[in-house]
């Protein structure tokens, strides 16, 4: 296992990189950083993968104070790290707000990508009542009541170690800029990942958990994004919330080494 530094436009990007064979590429969502795929990992390096784990501009010990947050620029950090790695091409894995980034990265560099994975993604932009945006007005701002709401999105199962990670990511919210960061990723951008989608021409696997509570119909989200791409699979994980890589981890892997097995033989 080695941790690196990319460097960016206005800072550095950090990743964590261990095994050996095809490279996959993990993005975490908001206010996380690259031990949100903790569990994952082991399983996709055990199963012969090259895999980076990436801490998102303004996450986790990558710099913050971006210019920008944007989800076009997240990607181009994704495939900064595939090509300092030089070990591409890659299947991008995108969690939530970096589901996003994935799209743009496919469709940027699609000589670096050879499919993307995307994990609770948001198709349009959640519609909230005045006081729902004034509670998630004040989850964005303080780190504590972030802490209170990554809770909930477990409805189901969650990790043993997960209190132990929380307290770790609301520590490391509390540096400067970080939450920052944390509104930038989900900030309205143009494009949208969805205007995208149609010209990627890559593998597609679109994941979400079953109770994911970011949701009213989690299943119906899924088979909208699968919609958006010319060649798509849809894929529920079962009793999982918005993060099934860490509440559902075997069940993740499960997916996600069918779908690299599709896409190196793509």
């Amino acid at each position: 296992m080695t941790t690196s530094q990319v460097r960016r436009n206005g800072g550095h990007i950090v990743y964590e990189a261990q095994g050996e064979g095809p490279l996959v590429v993990l993005a975490h969502g908001m206010g996380e950083n690259r031990a949100s795929f903790r569990h994952l990992v082991p399983l996709l390096v055990a199963a012969g993968h090259r895999v980076a784990s990436v801490d998102v501009r303004g996450h986790g010990e990558s710099s913050a104070g971006w210019p920008t947050y944007a989800p076009a620029e997240v990607g181009a950090d994704l495939l900064a790290v595939v090509r300092d790695l030089d070990a591409g091409p890659a299947v991008l894995v995108g969690s939530s707000s970096a589901a996003a980034a994935v799209v743009f990265a496919a469709t940027d560099a699609p000589e670096l990508v050879t499919g993307i994975v995307q994990i609770g993604a948001f198709v349009g932009q959640p519609k909230l009542n005045p006081l729902l945006r004034m509670a998630m007005w004040s989850v964005l701002h303080s780190p504590r009541l972030f802490g209170m709401f990554h809770n909930t999105l477990f409805p189901v199962h969650r990790p043993a170690d997960d209190a132990a990670y929380r307290r770790s990511m609301v520590t490391n919210l509390r540096e400067p800029g970080r939450m920052a960061a944390t509104r930038g990723v989900i900030a309205p951008a143009e494009p949208h990942w969805t205007a995208r989608a149609p010209q990627v021409r890559q593998p597609v696997l679109v994941l979400m958990g079953s109770k994911d509570p970011d949701f009213p119909d989690p299943g119906a989200e899924a088979r909208a994004a699968r919609r958006l791409f010319g060649t798509a699979e849809a894929r529920m994980i079962e009793e999982s919330g918005h993060y099934p890589h860490a509440d559902q981890p075997q069940r993740t892997a499960e997916q996600v080494l069918g779908f690299l097995a599709v896409c190196a033989g793509a």
